[in-house]
């Protein structure tokens, strides 16, 4: 009569609480809070029980114990009630009753038994809008009654949970409830021979029904809030006020109210708040106002938004003027260009925007210099703009700096040639060479009839006679105003000087009209004191006479 066979429906069984554990798991992640708890909860449904165990025991008559794996009741009926402290947690009482087969006792199926619970324990549901999965845990009395043996009452444990859909605010199908089932039964003693073993019960109970609800908060319409401003447009400077209105706030309890604004200073006192608009520039802003009950943990919170419009005052751009000094500059020479802006709203101004038509400008503040150096002559066109601190420019002021070639350099006395006095007896005497020399000279004076000749005389430290410098030097024009050749210079022409060259030469320079020669390290020569000596034969007879 044993019978050890392992029944197919307790792994659908522990496969079933297991969904339900994973459905319990999502419903804390799809949580959505529409729907109010409610405070009490009543099931009422059909009871599936799988008691998953082999009862063993000593049958009337009999010498040794016998076993027999224990059937799947589909029959039987489940009533629990709930009453929730919370949206959260809640404490249940249990009965159910899952009917045998009622074929008798002796002599009949042993594996045939009915179980009834009377339990009671915590349970945790995660509410949402739609669903309501939920795990608990149950102790009480286990009532394990076998058709072949007398019935025992054992102190026993259920866990497990279930999902429920709501139907309404008032009523919820429990799609399925499963409990893992633990309790144990002695049917016989374990000190016979030989000893009988324990029923040890470990299966699972399923569940499915109705669920009626009723107490709790009623259901809440969701908070909302509404903003205003006035006036809802504004010229610069002028405040604006906002105001914030809530809807659905519990009446009994004060809210907090948080300000912002996209643009301007906002200043809050509960549902109003004033704006103010200094400073800000013309365009469309929005004032926002976020309420919240700090007395509500979910779903006490709204937010609102309103926008307003500032307008700016007309806008006068600056007038810009500008002038150049000098106006008229020679090439390779400055000019400053200054500017004088102006603002008909006396806001700050800032000149910029240089630009020439030639040469180079580099401009700081309301002055610029003007670089000519590389232009061409002609006219140079400046231009500025001026900006005011609201970002309006004037129109570009012009102003023109005339740019003239400058004079040709003055002409220079310039060095013809030079003639050398080698004859030692005769040091101041003009020779042929010297001749040929002061021959060209006259010529490019008679080709330039404007201009004059200097004639610097020149003698070396050594060289002892007096005057000797200042003779070669009249030596020299007397050649070119009479001389051999009949040059016939006119001797208002030609200046003869001394030099401090400390050679023996003239230098023969010509000075061209308009020019003048420095004389730098040369002096004058008396005419009057220093005349022409061509030749001294009859000076030097008369000293070898005396002697």
């Amino acid at each position: 009569m044993s019978s050890n066979s392992h029944n197919p429906c307790g792994r659908v069984a522990v496969m079933r609480l297991a969904v339900v554990t994973i459905l319990c798991s999502m419903g804390t992640l799809a949580a959505a809070q529409d729907q109010p708890a409610p405070k009490w909860e009543l099931f009422g449904g059909c009871s599936f029980f799988h008691p998953g165990a082999d009862v063993h025991g000593l049958l009337p008559g009999g010498i040794s114990p016998v076993s027999s794996r224990l059937e799947p009741n589909p029959r039987g009926a489940g009533l629990s009630l709930t009453y929730d402290f919370n949206r959260w947690f809640g404490l249940t009482l249990d009965a159910s009753t899952d009917w045998g087969s009622g074929e008798g006792t002796l002599g009949r199926k042993i594996d045939d038994a009915a179980f009834s619970n009377l339990s009671f324990g915590p349970k945790v549901t995660f509410h949402s809008a739609h669903f309501a999965p939920f795990l608990e845990a149950l102790v009480g009395d286990h009532r394990l009654m076998p058709d072949a043996f007398h019935d025992i009452d054992k102190l026993g444990f259920m866990g497990g949970g279930g999902l429920d859909v709501n139907v309404s605010r008032h009523v919820a199908l429990r799609l399925i409830r499963a409990d893992y089932v633990m309790s144990s039964y002695q049917y016989g003693t374990s000190t016979s021979t030989p000893p009988t073993p324990k029923t040890d019960i470990r299966g699972v109970r399923l569940q499915a029904g109705v669920v009626l609800m009723w107490g709790g908060e009623p259901a809440r319409t969701p908070v909302s809030a509404s903003c205003t401003v006035n006036p809802s447009e504004v010229m610069v400077g002028e405040p604006a006020t906002a105001t914030a209105t809530g809807s659905n706030f519990n009446p009994n309890h004060t809210l907090s109210y948080a300000w912002s604004s996209t643009g301007g200073r906002i200043t809050g006192r509960d549902n109003t708040a004033s704006v103010d608009t200094n400073g800000l520039a013309g365009g469309s802003y929005t004032v926002t106002a976020h309420i919240s009950d700090p007395k509500m943990r979910k779903g006490g919170e709204a937010s609102c938004s309103a926008s307003f419009t500032v307008r700016e005052p007309p806008k006068n751009p600056p007038a810009l003027s500008c002038s150049a000094n000098p106006t008229t500059v020679q090439t390779g020479t400055s000019s400053t260009i200054s500017c004088t802006c102006t603002s008909p709203e006396n806001v700050p101004v800032t000149v910029g925007d240089w630009t020439a038509s030639g040469g180079s400008i580099s401009g700081s503040g309301n002055t610029a210099m003007l670089s000519t150096t590389g232009a061409s002559a002609g006219p140079i066109t400046v231009s500025a703009t001026c900006t005011d601190s609201r970002g309006l420019k004037s129109p570009p002021a012009t102003t023109q700096v005339m740019v003239e070639n400058p004079p040709p350099p003055p002409p220079q006395a310039s060095k013809l040639s030079q003639c050398d006095f080698p004859n030692p007896v005769k040091p101041w005497r003009v020779d042929n060479t010297c001749k040929a020399a002061l021959d060209d000279v006259a010529k490019n004076l008679q080709q330039n009839a404007d201009s004059k000749l200097v004639i610097v005389g020149n003698a070396e430290p050594a060289e002892m006679l007096k005057n000797l410098a200042a003779e070669r030097a009249v030596n020299s024009k007397a050649y070119l105003t009479g001389g051999e050749s009949k040059l016939g210079i006119d001797p208002s022409r030609i200046e003869v000087r001394t030099g401090s060259g400390g050679t023996k030469t003239a230098e023969y320079w010509t000075v061209p009209a308009g020019a003048t020669f420095s004389g730098e390290g040369t002096k004058t020569v008396d005419e009057t004191k220093v005349k022409a000596v061509p030749d001294h034969p009859a000076r030097a007879a008369a000293k070898k006479t005396t002697r």
